[in-house]
C-alpha cells in the first residue's frame, strides 16, 4: 500500500543515544574502542592558564575532531567543521550532543599553534606504543621511504631570488664525488656564483622539486617515513624541505625508531636514494643488514672512470691508473668525505691527462666519501646478485613502504599541504601517521559490542548449525547403531 510521510515534521526531543545511530562497523566507532587519550590533559596543561581567562575547548574533543577529519581525508578546518555540523559520527566521536554548539574553525588553528608540533609528535608516538602493545609491531625489519608533498602555494607565488656564492667561502665546491663526477667537457659543477633560485613568496619554507622526470617543478615538502614490515605500522615520520636528500636523515630516523620501540632493527630496506657510503657503514656498525641497491656508477665515453682509482685506507692515499699517488688534502665542503689531489707535475706528462680531467685544470682532484669501503662491499654484493631472502625483503619494500605513502595521499589528504610552514606540515604528517596506525589497530581489535566466539568459524561448518541438519544426522546415527550385525563366515 502506498503511503506518504511528512518530511517537515520534526521531533522536539530525541531520546535515542547517538551511539545507537552509528553502525557498529563504522571506523570512528571502532577507533573509539582503542583510542586512549587519558594522558592528553596533563600533556597540554602547560599550554593553558589554570586560573584565569575563559574556558577553553576540551583538548580531547578538539583532537578527536581533527582525527575524525583525517580519517575521511578532510584536512581543512572549515570543511571539517561544516562536516561535523551534519555528521552524527563526528559529533559523537568528539563528545558533542546534537543541541551543542561546535567550536569555530579558527579555534582549531589556535590550538595547533598553542600545542606546537611536539605535542602532535607525542600523539603519534602514543599510537605506536598502542600498536606495539597489541602485538602489531615486530620492529626487526623496517622499510624506509620518502615522498614529496605539494605545498599550499601556487606557481604564481614563485619568484627568483639572487644567491651569492663566494668561492673563498666554499673552496671545495669544484670537487666531485665518484658518483657525481662530470666529464672533462664540463668544467663547472654546482651552482655558479650569482645564480638565482626559485622560491615561493607565500610559503618560503617550501622548495622547488619534482618527483620524476617530466613532472613540473613546484613548491613541495618531503616526508620521510619508517614503517614496520609486519602490519605496516608507521614507526617514525619526519618532514623536511624538498631539497633535503633522504639519505641524510636515514641514520637519525633509525636511532629514533630504535629508541621509540626499544627493539633492535636487524634488516632495513630502502631505495637507491639512500645508498650513501656513510649509511652502509653506520648500518653495518649497528648490526643492521642494509637492503639498499647502490646507485649505478656513471660512465662517460672517452673518460677515465673513477672506479680505476684505488683507495688505500691503510695509508690514506689514492692511486691513479697511471700509478701516481694522490695525497689527502682536507675535508670536503659538505664534511662527508676527504679530498685527494695529485701533483701538477705528475699530471703534466701523463698520457691519460686529456681523458682524466678538464683541460682547464692543472691536476686531478677526487673525493672519497665516508664509508667508501662499505659502499664497495654493497656494490659487489649487488653485482653478484642478491639471494632469495634479500630479494624478498626488497620486494616487500616496494608495496609496503610505497603503499604507505600512496594510502596517506589518496585517503588521508597528504597529497597537498593544508597549511603553510614547516611546523604546520609536520603537524599534518604526525596526524596522518597517527590516523593510519589507529586504523590498523582498530581493524585487528575485536569490537566491544560483539560477544567473543567460543569456536572459530572455520572449524564449524555452516550446514552443521542448521537444526534440520542436526536432526537428520542424529536419525542416521540411531539407524546405524540399531542395524543388525551379520555373522562372520566360518
Amino acid at each position: 500500500m502506498q503511503t506518504r510521510r511528512e518530511r517537515h515534521q520534526e521531533d522536539l526531543f530525541v531520546a535515542t543515544p547517538l551511539r545507537t545511530l552509528i553502525p557498529e562497523d563504522h571506523i570512528l566507532r571502532r577507533v573509539d574502542a582503542v583510542l586512549d587519550l587519558s594522558w592528553l590533559h596533563d600533556a597540554v596543561r602547560a599550554c593553558y592558564s589554570q586560573d584565569m581567562g575563559r574556558a577553553s575547548i576540551d583538548p580531547e574533543s578538539a583532537l578527536r575532531l581533527m582525527l575524525a577529519g583525517f580519517f575521511e581525508g578532510i584536512v581543512e578546518d572549515r570543511r571539517l567543521m561544516r562536516r561535523a555540523q551534519t555528521d552524527l559520527a563526528f559529533r559523537w566521536f568528539a563528545g558533542y550532543r546534537l543541541d551543542e554548539k561546535l567550536p569555530d574553525h579558527s579555534s582549531l588553528t589556535r590550538i595547533r599553534q598553542r600545542w606546537g608540533s611536539e605535542r602532535f609528535e607525542m600523539i603519534f608516538q602514543k599510537t605506536v606504543e598502542a600498536c606495539q602493545k597489541a602485538g602489531l609491531v615486530d620492529g626487526t625489519t623496517v622499510h624506509v621511504d620518502a615522498t614529496l608533498i605539494r605545498a599550499n602555494a601556487s606557481m604564481g607565488s614563485v619568484t627568483k631570488h639572487h644567491v651569492e656564492q663566494v668561492q673563498t667561502q666554499n673552496p671545495m665546491t669544484e670537487e666531485r664525488s665518484d658518483e657525481e663526477e662530470k666529464p672533462p667537457s664540463s668544467s663547472k659543477s654546482g651552482k655558479r656564483a650569482g645564480a638565482s633560485v626559485s622560491r615561493s613568496s607565500t610559503d618560503p619554507d617550501s622548495r622547488m622539486a619534482r618527483s620524476r622526470k617530466g613532472q613540473t617543478f613546484a613548491p613541495r615538502y618531503k616526508q620521510h617515513a619508517v614503517c614496520d614490515d609486519k602490519k605496516g605500522i608507521i614507526l617514525d615520520v619526519q618532514v623536511t624541505r624538498a631539497n633535503i636528500n633522504e639519505g641524510r636523515v636515514l641514520l637519525e630516523q633509525v636511532r629514533r625508531t630504535q629508541a621509540r620501540t626499544g627493539i633492535s632493527i636487524t634488516t632495513l630496506t630502502a631505495d637507491a636514494s639512500y645508498s650513501h657510503g656513510q649509511n652502509y657503514a653506520e648500518l653495518e656498525a649497528l648490526s643492521i643488514t642494509p637492503v639498499i641497491p647502490p646507485q649505478p656508477q656513471r660512465r662517460y665515453p672517452g673518460h677515465v672512470p673513477t672506479s680505476r682509482f684505488r683507495y688505500d685506507p691503510r695509508h690514506r692515499v689514492v692511486r691513479c691508473p697511471g700509478g701516481k699517488i694522490l695525497q689527502r688534502k682536507g675535508r670536503c665542503a659538505e664534511n662527508a668525505g676527504w679530498s685527494f689531489s695529485a701533483r701538477p707535475s705528475d699530471c703534466a706528462g701523463c698520457a691519460l691527462r686529456t681523458s682524466c680531467f678538464s683541460p682547464k685544470a692543472s691536476r686531478k682532484v677526487i673525493r672519497i666519501m665516508d664509508g667508501h669501503e662499505a659502499l664497495l662491499r654493497a656494490r659487489r654484493h649487488h653485482t653478484r646478485g642478491w639471494d632469495t631472502e634479500t630479494r624478498a625483503h626488497y620486494s616487500r619494500h616496494r608495496w609496503r613502504a610505497e603503499g604507505i605513502h600512496g594510502e596517506a595521499k589518496t585517503q588521508h589528504g597528504l597529497a597537498r599541504a593544508a597549511r603553510r610552514g614547516l611546523t604546520n606540515i609536520a603537524i599534518q604528517s604526525y596526524l596522518t601517521a597517527a590516523v593510519m596506525n589507529l586504523k590498523r589497530l582498530a581493524k585487528t581489535t575485536r569490537h566491544p559490542d560483539r560477544p567473543p566466539t567460543t569456536q572459530p568459524h572455520t572449524e564449524q561448518p555452516r550446514t552443521a548449525q542448521h537444526p534440520l541438519t542436526r536432526l537428520l544426522a542424529k536419525i542416521s546415527r540411531i539407524h546405524l547403531n540399531n542395524r543388525p550385525t551379520l555373522p562372520c563366515a566360518a
